[in-house]
Parts: C-alpha cells; sequence; structure tokens
C-alpha cells in the first residue's frame, strides 16, 4: 500500500514538470532574462562599477567589458569578500562559503548567496520529481536514502559559514526527508572517510535503503564493504534499492562494476552540481545527457576547446551551440561569479532541449604530441573494451610518455584491474583503437609513426585509493583524475604491480 507521501510525490512531480517544460520550451528568452537580471543586480557592486555594468545592454557589451576568468584571475575580488566586504561580486555578503581544494594555489573559496542557494536544493529535488513524472515509481520515498558526502560541520569567516557544498546542502534536506535520510548526522560528521564508510555500513546493514547517492568511486567502496561484511550482493541486502544517483565523473566506465556488486540493474539519474552553481541533471531515463538548468540564475557562455588557448576565442550563447562539439563552459552567476571558467569541457547532445554530457576538464588532457585527447574518449574506450570482452577494470589515469627508454613515445594506461587479464597487449590494442576512431590526430600519430600503441601498467589492488589517501584526497568530493598532460600523477607511483 502507498503512503501518503508516495501519493503526494505524483502532482508535485507534475507541476514541477510542467514549469520546467515553459522555461525549455524558450531557451534563447529564458537566458536573456537571466542575463538582464544579473547585470542589473550587480551594477551597483565594486565589480559592477569596475566593469561598467551601468553601459552592458547587451551579451556583446558583456564580452567587451568582462574578460573570461579562473579562480586566480578573480581571486583579489574573492579575497575582499572573504575578508567581510559587502557588495563586492554581488549584492551584500554571501551567506556560505563552499571550500574546495584548489589545484594551484591552497583552497578555493566560491561564494553561495541567498539567491544562488535555492537553486543547489531545488535541482537535487527536482531530478527525483522528473523521475517520478516519467516513470510513475514514487514508491522509493518510504524508503530509506543515502547521500554519501562532505561533513555538514560549518566553520565561520568574517561572519559567512564555510565548509564543503555537500556538507552545506546537508543542512537544507527538506522535513519530510529527514526521517527517511541517512547516515545519522554524527556519522555524517566523520572526517576520516575509511572510518565514515565503516560507520556508514553498520547503520545502514539493516535498512530498507531505496535510494543511494554519491561519487561512484566512493559508493564502490561503500558496496564492496557491505559484501566483504555479508558476503551477499547489494541488491540482496537491500531488495527496494532501485535508483542510484550519481554526479561528479563518468558513471559508464562504473556501470557493469556496480551491476556486479548489485546482483542486478538498477536505474540511476545523473547530476551535474559543483560549488559553483547546479548545472545540469538527467531529466529522462533513455536520452542521452542532461537537462542544462537555463532558469537558474546562472547565464552560459561557451568556448571551443580546440579553440581555447588561441588569441581571443569567440564566447558564443546557447542560441549558437552545436551538438558533439566540444566547448569549455564559462558562467556567469547570482552568486557573483563573472565570465568564470568553471574548467569544465562539455558537449551537447540535444539542442531541443539543451542537454549536455561533462567530456572533461580543459585541464586534464593529453596533447603532449599535438593529439589533444579527452576525458570523454579515453572514457569511452574503456567502457567500449569492458563491455566486450567482459573485463573489470576498477580505476584508471593515463599519462604521456614522452622520453621512453626504447622505441617511439606512447600513451601509458595505469589501470587497476578487478582481476588482471592474461594478455595486456592484446587489451592495449583493442583501447588503441577504439581510441583512434574517436580521435583523427591520435590516428594520424599512431599511423605516421610519431607514437607507438599505448602501453598498459597495471596498479595494484586498492593502489588508487591508497595513493588518494596519502595525498590527503580520499573521498568526499575528490577525483581521480582519468588523464594528465604530463606525469605529475604517475611520476614515482609506488602502487604499481
Amino acid at each position: 500500500m502507498l503512503s501518503i507521501k508516495s501519493v503526494l510525490a505524483k502532482p508535485f512531480a507534475k507541476r514541477v514538470y510542467k514549469n520546467m517544460k515553459k522555461w525549455a520550451n524558450n531557451p534563447i528568452k529564458t537566458q536573456e532574462k537571466v542575463f538582464q537580471e544579473l547585470i542589473s543586480s550587480a551594477t551597483p557592486t565594486q565589480f559592477g562599477k569596475d566593469h561598467d555594468f551601468i553601459s552592458i545592454n547587451s551579451h556583446e557589451d558583456f564580452v567587451k567589458r568582462v574578460p573570461v576568468r579562473d579562480y586566480e584571475a578573480l581571486r583579489p575580488y574573492v579575497e575582499r569578500v572573504v575578508a567581510g566586504e559587502k557588495d563586492i561580486l554581488w549584492k551584500g555578503k554571501p551567506i556560505y562559503f563552499a571550500k574546495t581544494s584548489g589545484t594551484t594555489s591552497g583552497a578555493k573559496y566560491i561564494p553561495i548567496t541567498k539567491e544562488s542557494m535555492p537553486s543547489h536544493v531545488e535541482a537535487a529535488r527536482n531530478a527525483i520529481l522528473l523521475y517520478i513524472h516519467e516513470t510513475g515509481n514514487s514508491k522509493f520515498v518510504d524508503g530509506k536514502m543515502i547521500f554519501l558526502q562532505g561533513s555538514p560541520i560549518l566553520n565561520e569567516q568574517n561572519g559567512v559559514k564555510l565548509g564543503r557544498l555537500s556538507g552545506i546542502v546537508a543542512h537544507y534536506v527538506p522535513k519530510y526527508l529527514q526521517k527517511n535520510r541517512l547516515p545519522s548526522w554524527e556519522t555524517n560528521c566523520i572526517e576520516d572517510w575509511e572510518t565514515k564508510v565503516d560507520a556508514i555500513v553498520n547503520e545502514t546493514l539493516n535498512e530498507d535503503m531505496t535510494i543511494i547517492s554519491g561519487i561512484p568511486s566512493w559508493v564502490q567502496m561503500y558496496f564492496e564493504k557491505l559484501i566483504q561484511k555479508t558476503g551477499k550482493p547489494v541488491g540482496e541486502i537491500f531488495r527496494n534499492f532501485n535508483l542510484f544517483i550519481f554526479g561528479g565523473v563518468n558513471y559508464e566506465p562504473y556501470r557493469s562494476k556496480f551491476e556486479s556488486l548489485i546482483g542486478r540493474k538498477v536505474d540511476s539519474i545523473e547530476l551535474y552540481p559543483a560549488s559553483e552553481g547546479f548545472f545540469a541533471f538527467q531529466d529522462k531515463q533513455n536520452e542521452k545527457g542532461m537537462l542544462l538548468q537555463l532558469n537558474s540564475g546562472i547565464f552560459y557562455e561557451f568556448i571551443k576547446a580546440d579553440e581555447f588557448f588561441t588569441d581571443n576565442p569567440k564566447r558564443i550563447t546557447i542560441k549558437d551551440v552545436e551538438v558533439d562539439v566540444n566547448y569549455v563552459m564559462i558562467i556567469s552567476t547570482n552568486a557573483g561569479l563573472w565570465g568564470y571558467n568553471i574548467g569544465d569541457t562539455v558537449q551537447f547532445t540535444s539542442i531541443k532541449p539543451y542537454r549536455v554530457i561533462v567530456s572533461g576538464r580543459i585541464k586534464h588532457f593529453i596533447s603532449a604530441f599535438g593529439e589533444h585527447v579527452i576525458g570523454k574518449e579515453v572514457e569511452q574506450a574503456i567502457q567500449e573494451v569492458s563491455t566486450n570482452t567482459g573485463i573489470s577494470i576498477t580505476e584508471f589515469t593515463v599519462a604521456p610518455q614522452i622520453n621512453p627508454k626504447k622505441g617511439l613515445p606512447y600513451h601509458e594506461w595505469f589501470i587497476e584491474f578487478e582481476e588482471e587479464p592474461k594478455d595486456l597487449d592484446a587489451l592495449a590494442k583493442k583501447i588503441d583503437e577504439s581510441l583512434q576512431k574517436q580521435n583523427t590526430y591520435y590516428f594520424d600519430l599512431i599511423e605516421g609513426k610519431v607514437l607507438q600503441t599505448l602501453k598498459i601498467t597495471t596498479v595494484k589492488k586498492d593502489g588508487f585509493k591508497m595513493y588518494m589517501k596519502s595525498i590527503g584526497k580520499l573521498g568526499g568530493q575528490n577525483k581521480l583524475p582519468r588523464l594528465s598532460n604530463d606525469r605529475k600523477i604517475v611520476k614515482d607511483f609506488p602502487y604499481i604491480n
């Protein structure tokens, strides 16, 4: 028998779907409205004065006055906000800083304002509601839900609360879900990731888990510990578990591994959240890509990835994007980020409506020889080979080998296998062929005898986990880069077989 909660979820889901259709069917008008509201609201701020917002009437005006910046370039303004100054990037002061680990110079403090906070919460809620609307399945709302996330303990900096995004969002779980939600507050506050996962296993083992959510690599650790403890597949432990919600990385390389850990297929919803904004979520089970959130106080610009590092690359809006082109995504938001490069590359899978996949990071690519191989390509190669051979891969990263002891340079793939295959050379050849099919530059370099076929170096069981622990990035929102343009990660890597 369905509960009141699951019965009420369906009309609520229908209402959310109708509202979404309104802006999704008028995308350019919706974005234009967001743009005008952002400029108008921020005109009196220090940033608005410095960049002559009062005379901005169009995207062309904006491009002339506001350059593309990453965090380092925006840092002088952010530091004034962190120091407690008002009306710098956005009116007043932010209500939170989402603290993230910066790649170049220490921590980053991303402002979250009272205007931007609701979209972080509503987008995740709406993703579930649209799933209910599409499938008619609302029974899972009566079961227990787990969100593997960072600690909800917040510090304070000059009157502004500070913490990890997932910890901040933990304070906004609606009342009607509080009883269903796991782990407990105390467990969520455990900082050491391995200790935390052990505690989560103990807390959830005898519960009726229906939704499990988190970054796939860390959910995998949770699943493995459950199986270790019980000797049963996850789907047998949690018989009503039917929905996996994930974000942060491409799920496809993990899918076959997860199905073997669960023991059956479950539906999944992909999210695209970041400290800087909640950009997209999967709105259809059988459509590729995630619906870009055009009505959430974020104005989007795009630069073709292969033009990004040229002088004065062209910045376009959604009306000029094309399907299957690799773009660097630039955002301006009601949290006070302007012409901001979040570092992600995306590709549109559809423009009616606008759906995207995350194809990689603009810094995470290999172009040591002019091949410009991106994250999406290496992930697709791994996925194809795993599907066709039945080989199970736990984790991997790729780096260029420019100065081998003998022969031509090559791409070196560091792979942790569930069970090491007998013929690594044959596997390397298959992965290489998939990469050549996807990337003509790489194909030309192999054909032209500039590069030799990729080589596989096997990594010990839990080697990548040990590596992430050794650099203080185990768990939470931390992800192993799929590929690098240098050998920083793999240089003197101690966890190889």
